[in-house]
């Protein structure tokens, strides 16, 4: 015959309840803020990197607008050349 012990639980009394829901509360407080002290801290970097992604969109927005000028330069001095290479040919023809 198996005989198994019963473990018995010690009474309880409602401030044992009361000061252990406490405990666990201040744990929880302590939990929350490390949580929110590191969710600043990746706050403040993603500013950061946002802030640096704003700086770099602002260069490339101005090296595009001196290619844009460049190119638009290119483009009328090709037609130019255009326009004399055509005068060229009509006057070789003549």
């Amino acid at each position: 015959m198996s005989r198994t012990a019963e473990i018995l639980p010690f009474p309880e009394k409602p401030e044992d309840r009361l000061r252990r829901a406490l405990r666990a509360l201040d744990l929880a407080l302590v939990e929350q803020g490390a949580a929110v002290a590191g969710l600043r801290q990746e706050l403040g970097a993603l500013s950061s990197a946002v802030g640096d992604l704003g700086s770099s969109l602002q260069a490339y927005s101005g090296v595009l607008a001196a290619t844009q000028e460049e190119v638009l330069g290119a483009h009328a001095e090709a037609r130019r050349l255009e326009a004399t290479a055509a005068a060229m040919l009509a006057a070789c023809r003549a």
